[in-house]
């Protein structure tokens, strides 16, 4: 998910109370519900879609990660917050590591939920996993827990009763409306698969249902055959009605320019990352240049944010 709201998600659970268990609660847990996305560091230096969302939101740093912030926390502390207010009580830190804990653990959680993945099992594993649940970017969740912090600070300020109300209240909504879009995605899979091969597309490796933004009822559908791929789209309401557009995509991987592109550095990053990869050859003057994209970001033909391309030596 967008930082926006991994930070709405640990404003919302400072809101809900937890941020009363400690001073620093909120800081630390609105900076660790966006502590594992420290891998954009490693952009600069050549790396992107193949580190990110690896390392830093794995099982290995989902372990130490907390007792680092919690030790930047508690320097912070001790060494400027109670040098400037040295009354001020001072942090707890059982309560910091707690907090730690949840917020940093919430972020490749909402990471799992979207098409592009996340590597949960890292440094042991380097398998991507999906729940294709919701958009990477999904105002229903900004709305749902903007309001519920607003009107929980609201409250607080005021001096109104029950000030943790709303907070919770939103982050139950957003667990609802969660687990109802992975339910619909995974049914929605099931679904169109059954419908494609009894129209007589086989074999079907494996079905892509899609969130879109803005519209929870409705999925982008991509279709994986033994050839290549099918779009389409799917509405669930009044009832589910697949509408899948003409003609197979071909993925392209046999062309032997492929395999030297392969070895490419950049390509080879690239396919770390990509689970649906589509390649074309391209000839110009300037030599041999294949396209390397991923076929749920992009169409026939089309270039996606995450599209390489590489120049291979040959024909």
């Amino acid at each position: 998910m967008d930082n926006l709201c991994h930070t709405l998600a640990g404003a919302a659970l400072g809101q809900a109370g937890l941020k009363r268990r400690t001073a620093l609660g909120m800081p630390t847990l609105l900076v660790g519900a966006n502590l594992p996305d420290v891998d954009v560091l490693a952009i600069p230096f050549g790396h992107s879609l193949d580190f990110r969302r690896g390392w830093t939101h794995g099982v290995l740093a989902l372990a130490v990660l907390p007792f680092l912030l919690t030790a930047a926390v508690l320097a912070w502390d001790r060494w400027v917050r109670r040098r400037r207010s040295p009354h001020a009580p001072p942090a707890d830190a059982r309560g910091v590591l707690l907090l730690s804990f949840v917020s940093i653990l919430s972020h490749p959680l909402l990471d799992w939920l979207n098409t592009y993945g996340v590597r949960l099992l890292m440094p042991f594993s380097g398998r991507w996993l999906y729940g294709d649940a919701l958009f990477i970017v999904d105002p229903w969740v900004w709305a749902a827990l903007g309001l519920g912090v607003w009107l929980s600070r609201r409250r607080e300020r005021s001096g109104r009763s029950a000030p943790r109300r709303p907070a919770r209240i939103a982050a139950g909504a957003v667990a609802a409306y969660v687990a109802l879009m992975v339910a619909m995605s995974a049914l929605s899979e099931r679904w169109v698969r059954a419908r494609v091969q009894a129209l007589g597309v086989r074999p079907v490796r494996s079905v892509l249902a899609s969130p879109v933004p803005l519209s929870p009822l409705r999925r982008a559908i991509l279709v994986e055959t033994a050839g290549g791929y099918r779009r389409g789209e799917l509405t669930l309401v009044p009832g589910p009605r697949l509408h899948l557009e003409p003609g197979e995509w071909p993925r392209g991987a046999a062309h032997p320019a492929v395999e030297r592109a392969r070895r490419v550095p950049e390509a080879r990053r690239f396919l770390v990352w990509s689970r649906y990869p589509v390649f074309r050859v391209e000839r110009t003057a300037e030599g041999t240049w294949v396209h390397l994209d991923d076929a749920r970001y992009t169409g026939p033909g089309g270039r996606s944010f995450a599209g390489v391309s590489v120049r291979v030596q040959g024909r």
